[in-house]
């Protein structure tokens, strides 16, 4: 007997329906989060399943997420739980309603009918160990955060092409230790000017670069070259941004350190990090990134061993889809590649149309 189960969830709430093999819906509720809502799933499910043997039961649940302590209690249960990409559940949705109708029963009933025909293109939620799980936890944090300071990086470099060009000459990286410290120091044209040799000397061997004699003149020479500024006051509150905004850089940065201390030991510590560092191209981070999306569980099916998509991002915050490089090594048609749109055709006045 098998009993399909969609969960359209919300901080707060469940809404649930029970499915059978034939599509026809015997049970729905909005349950509670927590041990209670818990506790009436198992009821419901069990009013269903009536006195037929465990063995001979299989639950599957279809919810659009796959962490948090409800998500976890699912497999606990003896349950099958597919986790379901909001993408492909809003495609899905499609298919049942042209309308673009939404509700929470609406959702509820579609992840059921979806687990109930589909369930083979869904990934397993499993018993991952609970060291890939922490795995998980601290890669994602870490990557969460160098998003996030590339995010403000971005803002930093906006603010300072619109009154002080003269610093993005003079800095290559602005979230390094190095320009940070410049920065704070000298946040506007005129006392980033007045910076001595000294001064950025000792901010680039505090950051451990190479090359200080050379690098700290062409600084000094791009700091004092002569742009177009803006007034006084202007500049002062642009100032007053720029420093706020090189705080947050320098806190993030120590942050993302901290978090790749925490992300190396724990990777170190599982059992298989021997195995995925021997792949070519793997190293500490990269490789606790690849163990935490596709999982440690023994049981999962080679078609569910891929991590989630909402997470394969680049480190700038592209969520653009990534194509192989095309002939000509420029996107996936490659650069200057002809079009295949069809000719344009002349009508008898001559006027062209497509």
């Amino acid at each position: 007997m098998r009993l399909f189960v969609g969960d359209d969830w919300a901080e707060q709430h469940h809404d649930v329906e029970l499915m059978n093999a034939s599509g026809r819906r015997p049970a729905k509720a909005r349950l509670p989060e927590g041990v209670a809502g818990m506790t009436r799933l198992h009821a419901m499910i069990a009013e269903q399943v009536g006195d037929v043997g465990d063995e001979e039961v299989e639950v599957v649940v279809g919810i659009e997420t796959d962490r948090g302590l409800w998500v976890q209690a699912l497999p606990a249960a003896g349950y099958t739980a597919l986790a379901v990409n909001p993408l492909q559940a809003a495609r899905y949705r499609e298919r049942l309603s042209v309308s673009g109708a939404k509700s929470d029963a609406a959702d509820a009933h579609m992840l059921a009918d979806m687990v109930r025909t589909d369930s083979h293109q869904l990934r397993t939620v499993t018993g991952d160990s609970p060291e890939a799980e922490a795995i998980k936890v601290v890669t994602r944090a870490h990557k969460t955060l160098i998003w996030e300071r590339t995010r403000h990086a971005q803002r930093l470099r906006h603010a300072l092409r619109v009154y002080f060009p003269a610093a993005l000459q003079a800095f290559e990286d602005l979230a390094a230790a190095d320009t940070l410290e410049l920065l704070a120091k000298a946040p506007d044209p005129v006392s980033a000017a007045k910076l001595t040799i000294g001064q950025i000397t000792a901010a680039l061997k505090r950051a451990r670069r190479r090359g200080v004699t050379g690098k700290a003149a062409a600084i000094q020479a791009a700091l004092r070259t002569k742009y177009l500024g803006q007034p006084t006051a202007v500049t002062a509150a642009y100032a007053v941004t720029v420093g706020s905004a090189v705080a947050v850089l320098a806190v993030l940065g120590e942050q993302i350190k901290a978090l790749q201390e925490q992300v190396e030991d724990h990777f170190g510590h599982h059992p298989a990090a021997e195995i995925v560092l021997s792949q070519p191209g793997l190293g500490s981070v990269l490789g606790a990134r690849v163990l935490a999306e596709f999982g440690d569980a023994e049981g999962r099916p080679a078609a569910h061993r891929r991590p989630d998509r909402t997470h394969q991002q680049t480190e700038g915050g592209d969520h653009r889809r990534q194509h192989p490089p095309g002939p000509q090594g420029r996107g996936r048609r490659g650069l200057g590649a002809r079009s295949r749109r069809p000719p344009r055709r002349r009508d008898l006045r001559g006027r062209g149309h497509r």
